[in-house]
Parts: C-alpha cells; structure tokens; sequence
C-alpha cells in the first residue's frame, strides 16, 4: 500500500462474540479490507468453538487476540493498547451475554477489557434467538448501551439456526453492518457532522378494540429513507418509527412507537436537535376510551357507533414549543390542491417547509404507481419564500436531496 494511503487508513477492532453468526465475520473482515479499512480481532472463548483464529487471521491478515493474560501482549498491557489503536470497536455478533457484560461494565476477559478500556466510538450487531433479543434484561440492556453512546445495528427477521424458530435476532447482512461502520466513521468535513437530526416515520395505530384500528397507508419508506441519507451525511440521527415492515436504518437511533400520543411523548424526549423532519402520517383520531374486548355489531346488525377525539398535533405542538429545533420541516400529503393545501399548512403549523405530494396519481394508493407504499414520489417544497416543484425521484433520490437542502439551510444561519 502507498504511503500516502497509510496514513489515512481506518482501524478497526472486530470483537468476535459466540454465536452461531459468528462465521459471518469472515465476510465482513474481507469486505472491510477491500474498502482499505484494517482489522484487528479480538475472539472470545465461545467464538472460538464457531470459527478457528487460524481462519480469521488469514482473512485480516492480522494476528488474533484471544487471551487476557497473554505474557507478551500483557507486558504492554496488551488490551489498553488494543483499545486506543483503533479508529472504532466493533462488536459482531453481540451475544445475550456480552450486551448484559457491557451493560454492568464487566471486564473479565480481553473482549470486555478492550470495551472498558477504549475511548473510541462503538458499534455492537446483535445475534440471538429471538426470545432473548425480546427479553426485558437484553431490551433494557440495549437501551442502556444506546444512552451511553454506543451505536446498535438491530437484528434482522428471519429463520433462526434452531429448527421451528422465527423472528427478530439474525445478525444484520455485511452491507448494513458497512454503512453503520462508515457512517459512524464519517470525516468531521461531512455537511451534517455535529447536528442531531430528527426523523418521523410510518403510520400511528390508534386502537378501536384489542383486534382493530385506526390508520393511514404510510409505508414509512420516505421517513426511513430521509434517516438514512441524513446518517450518510454525517448526522447523529433519531428516527420515531410507528409500526412498519421495515428494517431499521443502520447507524440511526430509533425508538418504536405506535399510537400519536407515544410519538409525542418520543419526539419530546429526543429535543433538542438541530433539524425535524416530521414525516410521519399520524392518525388525526383515535377512539374515545378503546374497547378491552373485540366489539361485536348491533342487535341489527349495523355498525358500532364510534366516539372520536382528536389527536395531538405533533408537528404545530413542537414548531410552536420552546425547545424548537433550528429547522422544522413538515409533510403534506394531498389529493386536491396540493400546493395550497400544503402552503395553509405551513402558516397554520408554524413549519420552516412543508414537503408536498399528491397521493391520488398513479394506480392506487400503495398499488403500482402509488405513493403511500411505492418506491417513487414527486414532491412541492413549499418554503414563505415560494414553492420549488422536483421531477419524479426514487424516495432515496428525494430523500438525500431533501437531507442536502436541509444541511445547507442549516449551515447559512448557524
């Protein structure tokens, strides 16, 4: 390798927990040495029965870490070294038990060591079973590391190793491990670098009875999409998701929500941030006093008459609050008059910009060329300056230019 590439080359650690998901990390360790990251790797003594030193050293060309009290390491404290070396400390996977270790600040093997000891950003990709991903001790745990700072890749849905098992706790696939690792990793030159941003996403559910509900037809994939590009962008990202299918973006704090009044509560816990993107389709009502049980239809057959009370208005409550972020940005989506709709919008909301689209064209709403649950969406940014129409884009494209906009509005008045 040059010289000049030496000098700019990005440190990895890689700790190796024991997990089936363990050879996964063979993978990763080749990916990231073909983007001219170095990896060094640290195994615990349950990786070890999943995967052979011999094999990941061959791969990070690299030697491999695996013993506390290895005498020549040790001489130097080995571990401390190991820890202010690298750029960044990944944890892949992160077992049950090394998320409950870092939680309680245990350091009783190199691993945990090396976690205790470094001053270097964290990322830690979950992989276990699904019971013990969703175990109130591994949910609290998760929430513990994030509010200490450590970024957290969530586990994926899938097909467990253990026959009949299902759900959350397969470890994240490389590409989204990557785009967490380079995202954390971002130059300080990055345009978002330093600014905490805020992102709504998805429908809110607002129970009618334990079986039925009121909602709208978000997919959440422009409000996931705008969380994404933020985070490219160097942002430390916030997204508040309502129920989505959905995977969560990599290197994004999220918190789950699903009815208006969660959403309010989440969002009013992350303030203060530098921009809000307020992409969420909230229900405008939920039932007065939801059922307990499943209602059933009138003696006559007829439907049972509901008593609806409206909602809090999320984006008019925050643009108006006293811990108002610098740039507020709200959605608008319409079927008529879109752009007067959404430019009453912004002065009733009290928004910087309402981003504007017409749900009605296309084949359907969520069907092939709809909006709400497709791909693609052509948007009005409605400024008190004026309205700039963009040309149909993917949602990424939208997303990223959006993302682009906001980042330079920011950056001329602060």
């Amino acid at each position: 390798m040059a010289a000049g590439k030496t000098q700019t080359l990005k440190r990895i650690v890689l700790i190796i927990g024991g997990g089936i998901a363990a050879y996964k990390c063979l993978d990763l360790i080749r990916r990231l040495r073909e983007r001219g990251f170095g990896v060094r790797c640290v195994m615990t003594k349950a990786a070890c029965e999943f995967v052979t030193p011999l094999s990941v050293g061959a791969l990070s060309n690299e030697r491999v870490f695996t013993n506390l009290f290895d005498l020549d390491d040790e001489r130097e404290i080995g571990h401390i070294r190991l820890s202010r070396e690298a750029d960044l400390v990944v944890v892949a996977p992160a077992t049950a038990d090394l998320l409950a270790k870092m939680a309680g600040g245990h350091a009783d093997d190199l691993a945990t060591c090396v976690l205790m000891a470094t001053n270097k950003p964290v990322v830690v990709a979950p992989a276990m079973n699904p019971r013990m991903w969703l175990h109130p001790a591994t949910v609290r745990n998760v929430a513990l590391l994030r509010a200490d700072g450590v970024t957290v890749v969530p586990p994926e849905v899938g097909e467990m190793a253990e026959r009949g098992e299902a759900g959350p706790g397969r470890l994240a696939e490389t590409a989204v491990l990557i785009a967490a690792i380079e995202a954390v990793l971002s130059p300080a030159g990055q345009p978002l670098s330093g600014r905490h941003v805020l992102v709504t996403s998805g429908p809110t559910h607002e129970s009618i009875d334990p079986v039925r509900y009121i909602a709208n037809r978000s997919s959440g994939k422009q409000g996931h999409a705008i969380a994404r590009a933020a985070a490219k962008l160097g942002a430390r990202v916030t997204l508040v998701s309502g129920p989505v299918a959905l995977a969560d973006p990599a290197g994004c704090d999220v918190i789950h929500v699903e009815t208006a009044a969660q959403m309010l509560a989440a969002v009013r816990s992350v303030l203060p941030v530098d921009v809000a993107f307020f992409a969420a389709a909230v229900a405008d009502w939920r039932v007065e006093g939801a059922a307990d049980q499943k209602l059933k239809k009138g003696k006559a057959g007829g439907p049972t008459a509901l008593s609806l009370v409206e909602n809090p208005d999320i984006l008019k409550t925050i643009a108006g609050g006293k811990s108002r972020p610098g740039l507020v940005i709200g959605f608008a989506a319409e079927t008529t008059k879109v752009i007067e709709h959404a430019q009453a919008k912004l002065a009733r909301k009290g928004a910087d910009w309402i981003v504007a689209n017409d749900v009605s064209h296309g084949s359907g709403i969520g069907g092939a060329g709809g909006v709400m649950g497709g791909d693609r969406n052509v948007v009005h940014i409605v400024r008190a300056g004026g309205v700039e129409t963009w040309p149909e884009m993917d949602k990424a494209e939208v997303a990223e230019k959006l993302v682009a906009a906001a980042a330079s509005a920011i950056a001329s008045v602060h």
